[in-house]
Protein backbone atom coordinates (compact mmCIF):
# COMPACT_ATOMS: atom_id res chain seq x y z
CA UNK A 1 0.00 0.00 0.00
CA UNK A 2 1.60 3.30 -1.04
CA UNK A 3 1.45 6.26 1.32
CA UNK A 4 2.34 9.93 1.30
CA UNK A 5 3.24 12.02 4.34
CA UNK A 6 1.32 15.26 4.85
CA UNK A 7 2.89 18.45 6.18
CA UNK A 8 1.98 17.68 9.80
CA UNK A 9 3.28 14.12 9.64
CA UNK A 10 -0.04 12.39 8.97
CA UNK A 11 0.30 9.29 6.79
CA UNK A 12 -2.16 9.25 3.90
CA UNK A 13 -2.83 5.88 2.24
CA UNK A 14 -3.76 5.82 -1.43
CA UNK A 15 -3.98 3.60 -4.48
CA UNK A 16 -3.53 4.19 -8.18
CA UNK A 17 -5.09 2.53 -11.19
CA UNK A 18 -5.27 3.11 -14.92
CA UNK A 19 -3.33 5.10 -17.46
CA UNK A 20 -3.75 8.65 -18.74
CA UNK A 21 -3.96 12.15 -17.27
CA UNK A 22 -3.95 12.04 -13.44
CA UNK A 23 -7.27 12.31 -11.62
CA UNK A 24 -7.83 12.26 -7.84
CA UNK A 25 -11.15 11.18 -6.31
CA UNK A 26 -12.14 12.68 -2.94
CA UNK A 27 -14.68 10.86 -0.77
CA UNK A 28 -17.52 12.36 1.23
CA UNK A 29 -18.60 11.66 4.81
CA UNK A 30 -18.31 8.18 6.32
CA UNK A 31 -16.52 6.80 3.25
CA UNK A 32 -13.01 5.60 2.45
CA UNK A 33 -11.38 3.43 -0.20
CA UNK A 34 -12.71 0.13 1.16
CA UNK A 35 -16.20 1.44 1.93
CA UNK A 36 -17.63 3.94 -0.50
CA UNK A 37 -18.33 4.74 -4.14
CA UNK A 38 -14.86 5.59 -5.41
CA UNK A 39 -13.47 2.16 -6.32
CA UNK A 40 -16.42 1.34 -8.62
CA UNK A 41 -16.07 4.80 -10.17
CA UNK A 42 -12.31 4.38 -10.61
CA UNK A 43 -12.91 1.11 -12.44
CA UNK A 44 -14.96 3.00 -15.05
CA UNK A 45 -12.41 5.81 -15.39
CA UNK A 46 -9.17 3.85 -15.46
CA UNK A 47 -9.14 3.38 -19.26
CA UNK A 48 -8.92 7.16 -19.72
CA UNK A 49 -7.17 8.45 -16.58
CA UNK A 50 -4.57 7.47 -14.02
CA UNK A 51 -6.96 7.47 -11.09
CA UNK A 52 -5.83 8.10 -7.51
CA UNK A 53 -8.15 7.41 -4.60
CA UNK A 54 -7.16 7.82 -0.98
CA UNK A 55 -8.27 7.51 2.62
CA UNK A 56 -8.85 10.94 4.08
CA UNK A 57 -7.20 11.44 7.47
CA UNK A 58 -8.74 9.45 10.29
CA UNK A 59 -10.25 6.92 7.87
CA UNK A 60 -9.29 3.52 6.56
CA UNK A 61 -5.52 3.05 6.49
CA UNK A 62 -4.60 6.72 6.91
CA UNK A 63 -3.46 8.04 10.27
CA UNK A 64 -4.66 11.16 12.07
CA UNK A 65 -3.08 14.09 13.88
CA UNK A 66 -4.90 16.33 16.34
CA UNK A 67 -6.06 19.00 16.60
CA UNK A 68 -7.96 18.98 13.34
CA UNK A 69 -8.01 21.96 10.98
CA UNK A 70 -9.39 22.24 7.47
CA UNK A 71 -6.00 23.58 6.37
CA UNK A 72 -4.37 20.30 7.45
CA UNK A 73 -6.77 18.28 5.28
CA UNK A 74 -6.05 20.63 2.41
CA UNK A 75 -2.37 19.82 2.93
CA UNK A 76 -3.19 16.09 2.74
CA UNK A 77 -4.71 16.54 -0.70
CA UNK A 78 -1.87 18.83 -1.77
CA UNK A 79 0.65 16.15 -0.73
CA UNK A 80 -1.14 13.58 -2.88
CA UNK A 81 -1.26 16.02 -5.79
CA UNK A 82 2.50 16.53 -5.48
CA UNK A 83 3.12 12.77 -5.33
CA UNK A 84 0.97 12.21 -8.41
CA UNK A 85 2.91 14.73 -10.50
CA UNK A 86 1.95 18.21 -9.32
CA UNK A 87 -0.93 18.92 -11.71
CA UNK A 88 -4.17 16.97 -11.32
CA UNK A 89 -7.80 16.86 -12.15
CA UNK A 90 -9.88 16.44 -8.98
CA UNK A 91 -13.39 15.10 -8.45
CA UNK A 92 -15.03 15.54 -5.04
CA UNK A 93 -18.30 14.12 -3.74
CA UNK A 94 -20.40 15.81 -1.02
CA UNK A 95 -18.07 17.00 1.78
CA UNK A 96 -15.21 15.83 -0.43
CA UNK A 97 -16.38 18.42 -2.94
CA UNK A 98 -16.04 21.10 -0.26
CA UNK A 99 -12.51 19.87 0.51
CA UNK A 100 -11.60 19.93 -3.18
CA UNK A 101 -12.98 23.45 -3.44
CA UNK A 102 -10.92 24.64 -0.47
CA UNK A 103 -7.80 23.01 -1.93
CA UNK A 104 -8.29 24.64 -5.31
CA UNK A 105 -8.51 28.01 -3.57
CA UNK A 106 -5.37 27.36 -1.51
CA UNK A 107 -2.91 27.27 -4.38
CA UNK A 108 -1.86 25.69 -7.68
CA UNK A 109 -1.98 22.01 -8.50
CA UNK A 110 -5.61 21.40 -9.45
CA UNK A 111 -6.12 22.00 -13.18
CA UNK A 112 -9.75 20.93 -13.43
CA UNK A 113 -12.40 20.54 -10.77
CA UNK A 114 -15.62 18.51 -10.77
CA UNK A 115 -17.90 18.66 -7.72
CA UNK A 116 -21.00 16.60 -7.00
CA UNK A 117 -23.52 18.13 -4.60
CA UNK A 118 -21.37 19.94 -2.03
CA UNK A 119 -23.97 20.03 0.79
CA UNK A 120 -23.74 23.68 1.75
CA UNK A 121 -26.83 25.27 3.21
CA UNK A 122 -28.78 27.47 0.83
CA UNK A 123 -27.86 30.60 2.78
CA UNK A 124 -24.09 30.87 2.42
CA UNK A 125 -22.29 30.98 5.74
CA UNK A 126 -25.17 29.55 7.78
CA UNK A 127 -24.74 26.36 9.80
CA UNK A 128 -26.89 24.06 11.85
CA UNK A 129 -25.38 25.01 15.19
CA UNK A 130 -27.58 22.58 17.14
CA UNK A 131 -26.26 19.67 15.09
CA UNK A 132 -22.66 20.84 15.47
CA UNK A 133 -22.99 21.22 19.24
CA UNK A 134 -24.66 17.85 19.75
CA UNK A 135 -22.17 16.08 17.48
CA UNK A 136 -19.24 17.37 19.52
CA UNK A 137 -20.99 16.46 22.79
CA UNK A 138 -21.41 12.86 21.67
CA UNK A 139 -17.87 12.53 20.32
CA UNK A 140 -16.35 14.10 23.43
CA UNK A 141 -18.29 11.57 25.53
CA UNK A 142 -17.00 8.68 23.45
CA UNK A 143 -20.48 7.87 22.13
CA UNK A 144 -19.38 7.17 18.58
CA UNK A 145 -22.38 5.06 17.65
CA UNK A 146 -24.76 7.78 18.75
CA UNK A 147 -22.72 10.33 16.77
CA UNK A 148 -23.11 8.22 13.62
CA UNK A 149 -26.84 7.88 14.27
CA UNK A 150 -27.11 11.65 14.75
CA UNK A 151 -25.40 12.24 11.41
CA UNK A 152 -27.72 9.79 9.67
CA UNK A 153 -30.75 11.54 11.17
CA UNK A 154 -29.26 14.88 10.11
CA UNK A 155 -29.09 13.77 6.47
CA UNK A 156 -32.64 12.45 6.50
CA UNK A 157 -32.36 8.69 7.10
CA UNK A 158 -35.46 7.41 8.96
CA UNK A 159 -34.98 6.19 12.52
CA UNK A 160 -36.18 2.66 11.75
CA UNK A 161 -33.62 2.38 8.95
CA UNK A 162 -30.86 3.62 11.27
CA UNK A 163 -31.88 1.01 13.84
CA UNK A 164 -31.58 -1.70 11.22
CA UNK A 165 -28.16 -0.52 10.10
CA UNK A 166 -27.01 -0.28 13.71
CA UNK A 167 -27.73 -3.99 14.23
CA UNK A 168 -25.47 -5.00 11.35
CA UNK A 169 -21.78 -6.04 11.71
CA UNK A 170 -20.67 -3.11 9.55
CA UNK A 171 -21.76 -0.62 12.21
CA UNK A 172 -18.39 -1.01 13.98
CA UNK A 173 -16.66 0.23 10.83
CA UNK A 174 -18.78 3.37 10.90
CA UNK A 175 -18.06 3.93 14.59
CA UNK A 176 -14.32 3.70 13.91
CA UNK A 177 -14.39 6.79 11.68
CA UNK A 178 -17.08 8.69 13.61
CA UNK A 179 -14.62 11.45 14.72
CA UNK A 180 -14.27 12.48 11.07
CA UNK A 181 -17.90 13.60 11.10
CA UNK A 182 -16.69 16.66 13.01
CA UNK A 183 -14.08 17.23 10.32
CA UNK A 184 -16.73 17.17 7.60
CA UNK A 185 -18.93 19.51 9.60
CA UNK A 186 -16.09 22.01 9.85
CA UNK A 187 -15.33 21.78 6.14
CA UNK A 188 -18.98 22.51 5.40
CA UNK A 189 -18.80 25.85 7.18
CA UNK A 190 -18.98 26.95 3.54
CA UNK A 191 -15.83 27.76 1.55
CA UNK A 192 -17.83 29.45 -1.20
CA UNK A 193 -16.33 32.74 0.01
CA UNK A 194 -13.08 31.40 -1.50
CA UNK A 195 -14.66 31.14 -4.93
CA UNK A 196 -13.02 34.26 -6.35
CA UNK A 197 -9.61 32.61 -5.84
CA UNK A 198 -10.53 29.66 -8.07
CA UNK A 199 -9.80 30.19 -11.74
CA UNK A 200 -9.56 26.61 -13.02
CA UNK A 201 -12.39 25.12 -15.10
CA UNK A 202 -15.05 23.65 -12.83
CA UNK A 203 -18.13 21.49 -13.25
CA UNK A 204 -20.88 21.48 -10.61
CA UNK A 205 -23.17 18.46 -10.72
CA UNK A 206 -26.43 17.60 -8.99
CA UNK A 207 -28.89 14.75 -9.25
CA UNK A 208 -32.31 15.50 -10.64
CA UNK A 209 -33.88 13.25 -7.97
CA UNK A 210 -31.83 14.70 -5.09
CA UNK A 211 -33.43 16.86 -2.38
CA UNK A 212 -34.14 20.38 -3.53
CA UNK A 213 -31.69 21.83 -1.02
CA UNK A 214 -28.78 19.88 -2.48
CA UNK A 215 -29.71 20.92 -5.99
CA UNK A 216 -29.88 24.55 -4.84
CA UNK A 217 -26.48 24.27 -3.16
CA UNK A 218 -24.85 22.94 -6.32
CA UNK A 219 -26.35 25.74 -8.40
CA UNK A 220 -25.34 28.40 -5.85
CA UNK A 221 -21.79 27.07 -5.79
CA UNK A 222 -21.63 27.13 -9.58
CA UNK A 223 -22.90 30.69 -9.61
CA UNK A 224 -20.18 31.69 -7.13
CA UNK A 225 -17.35 30.29 -9.28
CA UNK A 226 -16.33 32.49 -12.21
CA UNK A 227 -15.27 29.51 -14.36
CA UNK A 228 -17.95 26.95 -13.51
CA UNK A 229 -20.71 25.26 -15.46
CA UNK A 230 -23.66 23.50 -13.87
CA UNK A 231 -25.33 20.26 -14.94
CA UNK A 232 -28.11 18.10 -13.60
CA UNK A 233 -27.99 14.32 -13.98
CA UNK A 234 -31.55 13.16 -14.59
CA UNK A 235 -32.85 10.55 -12.18
CA UNK A 236 -29.78 10.58 -9.92
CA UNK A 237 -29.74 11.11 -6.17
CA UNK A 238 -26.96 12.02 -3.74
CA UNK A 239 -25.85 8.38 -4.10
CA UNK A 240 -25.01 8.94 -7.74
CA UNK A 241 -24.52 5.81 -9.83
CA UNK A 242 -20.95 5.41 -11.13
CA UNK A 243 -22.34 4.41 -14.53
CA UNK A 244 -24.17 7.75 -14.79
CA UNK A 245 -21.29 9.81 -13.47
CA UNK A 246 -18.25 8.35 -15.23
CA UNK A 247 -19.17 9.45 -18.80
CA UNK A 248 -19.83 13.00 -17.60
CA UNK A 249 -16.48 13.22 -15.79
CA UNK A 250 -14.69 11.68 -18.77
CA UNK A 251 -16.23 14.19 -21.17
CA UNK A 252 -15.46 17.16 -18.93
CA UNK A 253 -11.88 16.35 -18.02
CA UNK A 254 -11.00 15.13 -21.52
CA UNK A 255 -12.21 18.44 -22.95
CA UNK A 256 -9.66 20.27 -20.81
CA UNK A 257 -6.80 18.44 -22.51
CA UNK A 258 -7.83 19.57 -25.97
Amino acid sequence: MPTVTSADGTTIAYERTGDGPPLILVDGAMCHRAAGPMRPLAALLRDTFTVHLYDRRGRGESSDTRPYAVAREVEDLQALIARAGGEEYVYGLSSGAALALATAAAGPGITGLALYEPPFLADAGSRNEAYTERLHELLDAGRRGDAVALFMTHVGIPEQVIAGIRSQPGWATLEAIAPTLAYDDEILADPRHLASAITVPALLLAGGASPHGLQQAAKATADALPTAEHRTLDGQTHDVAPEALAPVLTEFFSSLAQ
